[in-house]
Order: C-alpha cells, then structure tokens, then sequence
C-alpha cells in the first residue's frame, strides 16, 4: 500500500478496458431483486437492464462524469467496451465528445451483441463501429470493432467483426472467458474454447484487446498472445462478480490493467491486482507491471511505438503533495491545480445525479 500512495506518475494512468455507461451506478443504482446468484444472473438482472435503459442523455451524464473523475484519479487514457442496446447509432459519438470535450484520451467501440434482438442487433452494433471508425476526427480518440463477448453472438456475427477488423485495419475488443458460461458455450458449438472459436473464425486480428481471459487455460492463452493479442484483467471487477482469478495470463506477453467499469482510481486496482496475486501464489512484484503495460497498449492503438512513449510521453502528469499539480494530454492542459480546465466538475455531478435518477425510473 504505501508503494501506490507514494506513487508521483510523470506519465498518467491507463484503464485498459471499462465501461463509460456505469457512470450513473455510484449515484443509488438499485439493486436487483432477487438478487442474483451466478454471474449470467449479474448481467441479466444488473448490467443489462442497465444498459438497456440508456438513452442519449443519461449516457452522456454517464461518460462525462465518469471521464471527469478518471482524469482527477491520474487517468490520462480509457479504453471504453460501450453497449447500450436502445441506443446503438451515434452512440460512440457520445462518448467520444465526453472525451474530447474534457480531454481524455480513449479508444471506443460497440460491444456488438445478439442478446435482444438477434442477428440484426449484431449488425447495427458492427455498423457502428464501421461508422465511427471512419468519419471520426478527434485528435484524443480512436476507434475499433467491438463484440460483447463471444457467448451473445452467433459465429457469423464473430466472422463479420474479423472481417471489419481486416476491411478497416483496426482491432477487436471484447470480453472472453469472463465466466465458465463463455467456455461452455464455445464448447457446445463444437469448439474446444472461446480462444480457439475466435481463431477458427478469423477474428483474432494482430493487437486484438481480450478482457479478463478468467478461465482460459494457459494454452489458451499462449495461442491469444502467440496472434499477438493483448490481455486486460480486472481485478476488482473478477472479484465483486466471484469469478474467479486469471492464472493463467502468466502465459501472455502482454497484459494490461483495466477496471471493468468500476471508478477509474488505477492504485485501487493495483492494490487489487497485488492482493489478488499473493493470495494465488503468484508474486505481486511480477503482476505489478500489467499497470505500466496499459501505456504500450494505448501508444500501439494511436501509433506510436512503447519505446517512442516511454522517451517521449503522450501525456504527462505533475504532481505536488498528493495533488495534480498539471495535466498534459495530446499537448493540451486538461487539469490545472487539481481543476478541469474544460468544465465544472460540480456541474458535472449535478447533470449525473439528475441523469440517473431519470434512468432509475426507467429500470
């Protein structure tokens, strides 16, 4: 603990992979009845009636106060998973202008899914990654093809976002192995796991961004990181959700540190991370590491190599007595004396308290 609190970054935090959409969730989120016992059960009675219930303007209150508060924890990168099901096109509009307005930098993408409306909800969730990916013209942020997680999409639709990935010269984001449930479902398809579904299916492109890989097996892994792929894990996230604990990445070359859509305060997860590591035989100095990755992993996606990062940072972080002193991002000051330059932090609040009590009553 007192390695992370004395931590004075001259480069800022990465999440490696979050949701934006669960900005709200701090501000009386109501808890599902009966509450759930199994993970799917998590999603169905929690997440995906959330995300359901997203509108343009909740989202908006969501993405910037979640940005908003990313950037005063020392985040000065996202890497966003975005599902909102009744609001799929200009979706990532949204959030993209959160993040350009405030200054964040961020990598966004749909989470293509089939889970409510089949094949054409999968389609709509790809067109907007297409969409985005071309006409957006944000210096801060960057686009790529997104699927939910491979057990709410039917093969074609995993083949689709292989081929967009390969039409559009981009990536794929998505989660894998979070639970049992994923691995299982892949097998009932005929496949020995979701790692080896997505292979099969040509949708594994090289820098493809993997979440969790929880219960993947180390060969598995070796395959993913083989192709070139990153890994994300989430330890808080893996934790509250009782999912388990991904040994297996000490297979991977390349693993980042992401937060799942819990608050963006990156020396919490490394606190997690280090706790979690010790208590499965794993040494936390070795996993500690996964937290600098996340900076390899944002300048590969926006073009530069680690090595030009780690000589001469995207974005730069002053610190004094625990506090930001000024933040740098793309050459712009976003924070000035532990202040948003670009907005009202109070305001921001407001507008999200009043956003979610409107997006509880939709629930």
């Amino acid at each position: 603990m007192t390695t992370v609190r004395a931590l004075r970054p001259r480069v800022g935090f990465v999440n490696a992979h979050t949701h934006l959409y669960s900005g709200l969730a701090p501000f009386g989120m109501p808890a599902p009845d009966p509450a759930p016992t199994t993970f799917v059960e998590i999603l169905e009675r929690v997440w995906w009636r959330l995300d359901r219930a997203l509108d343009e303007p909740t989202l908006r209150a969501a993405a910037r106060y979640y940005v908003a508060e990313a950037l005063l924890r020392k985040t000065t990168a996202l890497i966003d998973h975005h599902e909102s099901p009744d609001f799929i096109e200009g979706s990532l509009d949204v959030i993209a202008d959160a993040c350009q307005e405030l200054g964040m930098r961020a990598v966004v993408c749909y989470g293509a899914t089939e889970r409510n409306g089949g094949r054409e909800e999968g389609r709509r969730g790809l067109a907007e990654c297409r969409r985005f990916i071309v006409t957006n013209a944000r210096p801060l942020v960057r686009g790529v093809v997104g699927l939910h997680a491979a057990f709410t999409v039917s093969d074609e639709t995993i083949r689709e976002a292989g081929e967009l990935c390969r039409d559009l010269g981009t990536v794929l984001h998505l989660h894998v192995a979070e639970a049992a449930a994923d691995v299982e479902d892949a097998r009932t398809r005929g496949y020995a796991g979701p790692i080896e579904r997505l292979s099969a299916l040509g949708a594994l492109p090289r820098g493809s961004i993997l979440a969790h890989g929880v219960h993947l097996t180390r060969d598995q892994v070796r395959l993913a990181s083989d192709a070139g792929c990153w890994f994300v894990q989430n330890p808080r996230s893996n934790q509250g959700n009782r999912v388990g604990y991904p040994g297996a990445l000490g297979a991977a070359s390349r693993v980042a540190l992401g937060t799942d859509g819990y608050p963006s305060d990156m020396g919490d997860e490394l606190l997690a991370l280090v706790d979690s590591a010790v208590e499965h035989g794993e040494q936390g100095k070795r996993v500690s590491g996964r937290l600098d990755q996340g900076r390899a992993l944002v300048a590969e996606l926006f073009g530069a190599t680690p090595e030009g990062a780690r000589a001469r940072p995207l974005d730069a972080v002053e610190t004094w007595g625990g506090t930001i002193r000024r933040m740098i991002i793309g050459g712009r000051t976003v924070i000035l004396d532990n202040r948003l330059v670009a907005a009202d932090v109070a305001e921001i609040r407001h507008e999200a308290e009043t956003a979610a009590r409107r997006l509880w009553a939709r629930l």
